[in-house]
């Protein structure tokens, strides 16, 4: 439980971070962050089970960002007044996420 409570912090603070460096993806707050930073992991758990785990975000295909991507720009639509995000700014966050991701992991090993 408490890897999974640091794990939705530390993505959230991610989320956070990349709201002010990409353009096109503002998120409201720590708040916000948590919020979407949820509604994002539901997503892609989702999508990864529908499926199968060549579309996650570990694939680190051309596929797995572009749904990356997706399941950024549809999350707002889920928690509206949380996060905006154009496609532009999905396709992008999608990137820089994932070049975070590969120095601060946001999963437990």
């Amino acid at each position: 439980m408490l890897g999974m409570i640091v794990r939705f912090v530390v993505s959230a603070l991610v989320l956070l971070l990349v709201s002010y460096i990409v353009p096109g993806l503002k998120v409201s707050g720590f708040t916000g962050a948590l919020i979407a930073a949820a509604v994002i992991a539901v997503l892609g758990y989702g999508i990864e089970k529908l499926f199968g785990d060549k579309i996650s975000r570990t694939g680190r295909g051309a596929v797995g960002f572009l749904t990356a991507a997706a399941v950024i720009y549809f999350s707002q639509f889920l928690v509206p007044g949380y996060i905006t995000v154009s496609i532009i700014g999905a396709l992008l966050a999608s990137l820089v996420i994932g070049i975070v991701d590969s120095f601060v992991p946001t999963t437990l090993r």
